[in-house]
């Protein structure tokens, strides 16, 4: 059965199946990996199974005579593009801007098998080659980049990528919902203005007549223009649109452009949150959790690490002000039901690589798996763009009782050794400055220091001082304490030899040299030895971004400190490492 297979990247593989040709050709930055965590991926398999014909062209070769760019033909709807799972600068370069000298999500881990800016080269190919096929954009690079935003590269202030492109239609966030819908109307051979309605999806405009909308229901932003012109107009941009994007009711937004005159963006509001049903479905969808053969056998460093991961839910209310997720994924959380992780569990169980450990249970945050708001009504009303900073919401429900379930369920199914849990958990959901905030919280993590930890339990304080904690929008470094007492004593009474390991981030926003040599001073003295650390990379619609470029917090307009000197930012990432050394 066809849908049992891999979908094709060549023509052979077409001619095998008996394609003249297909319905839609997705071009992606990432090797084909057929697993859930990969987005080209899942988007493949989703318009599979709504009887499309897809094929994909995994990281074409931009440089030569563009073979890859033809060899399948003319798709009969669009073409897709994506710049894989990371953006394609933070793919290539580090927070100093230095070229990486490997890529994960390439065969063998070797570098540059993806242009700067994926997403742009890409479709400007595709619009020379096939200037009257509609191109679509997808994935992390173009949904962060799909209004006016702060390029750390280039230093600038960088139009949509629907500008810089040429391209079409932008999805933005999880695309499953809007892409299937937009392939259903350009079938149909739908108008225009009915295909610029669809939720989740902007598009450019030339005449303010052309927005498919109520003129009253548009909240116009900032210009583009405006933005490079003035960081106020910048960073008020950012506000008001952080603040409607996690609002319950978002509008259409429109962004009015100076690259062409009379040129507007519009950002259609995003669908509602998924529901478990439709969450389910799509890890129903048959992949094979393997790279396609193509590789012949060669290593692909991010499948290595993530083949036998299960993701729980999506979305994050954390809010921290350097995360991306929030402004792709929505800050509800839609979680899968128990029965379909334990089905994907038991699909995994028959692979032949799966040894018995599951390297992780998790989602953009560990241990918000099902939690929501009390009551719905007062988040429908509330804007606030974290829901536990500066402190926790009263209407949040912390529960960790569907969570535990869950682990409890996974430890007892047959063939399952381990179930360690990989992705960050955020442990103000159950301790405070005075310990854990209640008995169900202390169950959690004894119960994850004894089941789920595979030698190390990661977290991420990020830094001691709370003044540069406030502009991270992370709880105090004294909820840290609290959770390494409590790690200790429970590695104690189990018996177990296990580490706390702590991330930290260096020159964010609002960090200073004294705060760096403050944190080396903590570090002495309570004997703190780091190796996960990161100097602060700015990257598209953070937050913190926008504080690094215009110097001021968007929310109150009050100035902030930024370190911008390359020499003075290594300087204060060593901070971490001054007593780390042996005298």
């Amino acid at each position: 059965m066809y849908l049992c297979r891999m979908l094709p990247t060549s023509r052979k593989e077409l001619d095998r199946l008996g394609y003249g040709n297909v319905d839609i050709i997705l071009f992606t930055g990432d090797a084909y990996v057929d697993h859930p965590s990969f987005g080209a991926a899942v988007i493949g398999r989703v318009l599979q199974a709504q009887g499309y014909r897809v094929a994909v062209v995994p990281q074409p070769n931009w440089r030569d005579d563009l073979r890859d760019f033809r060899k399948l033909g003319v798709p009969r709807l669009f073409f897709a593009v994506t710049s894989g799972n990371m953006d394609s600068m933070v793919n290539h370069y580090t927070a100093a801007r230095r070229l990486r000298s490997n890529d994960a999500y390439t065969p063998g881990g070797r570098a540059g098998m993806r242009p700067d800016y994926a997403v742009t080269v890409y479709t400007r190919i595709l619009k020379q080659l096939y200037p009257n096929v509609p191109v679509v954009l997808g994935g992390i690079e173009a949904s962060l980049r799909r209004l006016t935003h702060y390029d750390y590269w280039t230093d600038t202030l960088k139009p949509s990528v629907l500008i810089d492109s040429g391209a079409d239609y932008l999805v933005y966030g999880m695309g499953e919902r809007p892409i299937v819908e937009l392939a259903k109307k350009l079938r149909e051979h739908a108008a225009l203005e009915e295909i610029r309605i669809i939720p989740q999806i902007a598009y450019l405009a030339a005449r303010p007549d052309e927005i498919s909308c109520d003129p009253e229901k548009i909240l116009y932003l900032p210009s583009h223009k405006e933005c490079r012109n003035s960081k106020k107009q910048f960073a008020e941009h950012f506000r008001i649109f952080e603040q409607k994007a996690n609002s319950s009711n978002p509008p259409v937004m429109a962004e009015p452009a100076d690259a062409k005159e009379g040129i507007t963006v519009v950002v259609n509001p995003p669908y509602p949150l998924m529901t478990t049903e439709e969450l389910d479905a799509v890890y129903e969808l048959p992949f094979t959790y393997q790279a396609h053969p193509r590789y012949k056998g060669k290593s692909i460093p991010a499948l290595e690490m993530i083949r036998f991961s299960v993701c729980l839910h999506r979305g994050c209310f954390g809010g921290c002000s350097f995360c991306t997720i929030a402004a792709h994924q929505g800050k509800r959380i839609s979680s899968r039901s128990l029965e379909s992780v334990t089905t994907e569990i038991a699909r995994l169980a028959t692979l032949a690589e799966f040894r018995g450990h599951l390297s992780d249970l998790g989602g953009p945050t560990a241990n918000m798996y099902r939690m929501q708001g009390r009551n719905p009504a007062l988040c429908d009303a509330c804007n606030r763009t974290s829901c536990l900073f500066p402190v926790v919401c009263k209407n949040l429900d912390t529960s960790h009782k569907s969570l535990l379930e869950l682990y409890r369920t996974v430890r007892n199914i047959p063939g399952v050794k381990k179930a360690t849990i990989g992705s960050g958990i955020r442990y103000d959901l159950f301790v405070n400055e005075k310990g854990f905030l209640n008995d169900e919280g202390k169950q959690y993590f004894r119960e994850l220091v004894q089941y789920h930890v595979s030698g190390r339990l990661k977290v991420a304080p990020e830094h001691t001082q709370d003044n540069v904690l406030s502009m991270m929008h992370k709880p105090s470094f004294a909820l840290y304490r609290v959770l390494k007492r409590e790690f200790l004593s429970e590695t104690k009474r189990t018996g177990s030899r296990l580490q706390l390991i702590p991330y930290f981030i260096s020159s964010h926003p609002g960090c200073t040299q004294r705060d760096m040599n403050l944190l080396a001073g903590i570090f002495k003295s309570e004997k703190i030895r780091v190796e996960q650390v990161q100097d602060f990379t700015p990257t598209p619609m953070t937050k913190s971004s926008v504080m690094y470029y215009t110097g001021l917090v968007p929310e109150t307009g009050e100035q902030v400190f930024a370190e911008r000197d390359p020499q003075k930012k290594a300087l204060q990432k060593e901070g971490f490492f001054k007593n780390n050394r042996k005298s």
